[in-house]
């Protein structure tokens, strides 16, 4: 028993301890308590998605905000709703890309084609892996063909648009709070215009933005680890 033990506790000090120690010192305590309770509501919300089992509150908010609509409105967010479309993604990916090697960030370009990546194979991957239905409840303006868990436009505008956010931060602490104060009212407007248009359930949302927020702190974390090896040697 005692050689057992022995073992174990050498098996955390040489193996698990160290990888905690340096995740806690990369995104904090407060970090990564977030990380777990987003990680909490995401299982929570996706057995209750295989288990197609039907929420509430998604048909309620949705209504709530649809006896907002008029013409202005739809307007504002059909434009605000094409931020977070994949094309636009896209394009917005290939620029920061090739800004980020033509500033010789070679660490950050490699990161964030990466990070980029893995967005898309989550977001896809994800919708496939749930296969559930787009709400129906009025006459929309757009026309959306994929699955709706989870939504597509929350997490790519999370993955991109908070990396982007970080970099920008980073190299102008200045201004941190000024840039992430546009991306989180960016972030949220996108989320809201896919309830505005009617084309997914608030859960959609708040799984996409959970999926996207912890894709999100892993590709950053990974950025900060890179660099801090770099700097050791």
């Amino acid at each position: 028993m005692q050689n057992y033990l022995r073992k174990l506790i050498n098996f955390w000090l040489t193996r698990v301890h160290p990888r905690i120690t340096t995740l806690i010192t990369t995104i904090g305590i407060a970090g990564l308590a977030i990380c777990l309770i987003i990680i909490y509501i995401i299982a929570q919300l996706s057995e209750e998605v295989l288990d197609k089992e039907a929420f509430a509150f998604d048909k309620t908010i949705l209504l709530w905000i649809h006896q907002f609509a008029n013409p202005t409105w739809d307007n504002i967010m059909l434009n605000i709703t094409k931020i977070g479309n994949p094309s636009t993604m896209v394009t917005v990916t290939i620029i920061i890309f090739g800004i980020l090697l033509w500033k010789r960030y070679y660490q950050e370009a490699k990161i964030f084609a990466i990070h980029a990546l893995g967005g898309v194979i989550l977001s896809y991957g994800l919708k496939l892996s749930f296969s559930k239905a787009r709400p129906q409840l009025w006459q929309q303006l757009i026309k959306e063909t994929s699955f709706s868990y989870p939504s597509g436009h929350a997490l790519g505008s999370m993955v991109i648009y908070g990396f982007i956010a970080y970099l920008l931060a980073f190299h102008y602490p200045k201004f941190a709070k000024i840039i992430y104060t546009f991306a989180v009212i960016l972030i949220g407007a996108i989320g809201l215009s896919r309830l505005y248009l009617g084309v997914h359930w608030p859960t959609d949302i708040i799984a996409g933005y959970g999926v996207g927020y912890l894709w999100l702190m892993f590709s950053i974390t990974m950025l900060k680890i890179q660099k801090a090896r770099f700097i050791r040697s």
